[in-house]
């Protein structure tokens, strides 16, 4: 399953909220080194109970807008 996700990087605490069919995943990472993408994909995988390697970005590596892919068993 495709999702869209918009990363809010340097927020004072770690959430999800799904607003008009995106994502929005708020970290306390800054988008440094991967840092932010590292745990924003650990943060997703927490919310939808599966591993992290379930979940991986498809388009927007260096965006704070991605699409990413998430397997669901």
């Amino acid at each position: 399953m495709l999702i869209d996700v918009m990363i809010h990087p340097g927020s004072s605490q770690k959430k999800i909220v799904l607003k008009d069919q995106t994502y929005h995943v708020y970290i306390h990472s800054q988008p440094e080194k991967g840092k932010a993408n590292r745990e924003s994909m650990e943060s997703l995988a927490d919310y939808f109970k599966i591993p992290k390697k379930a979940v991986t970005i498809q388009k927007g590596q260096t965006s704070r807008k991605k699409i990413v892919e998430v397997e669901l068993s």
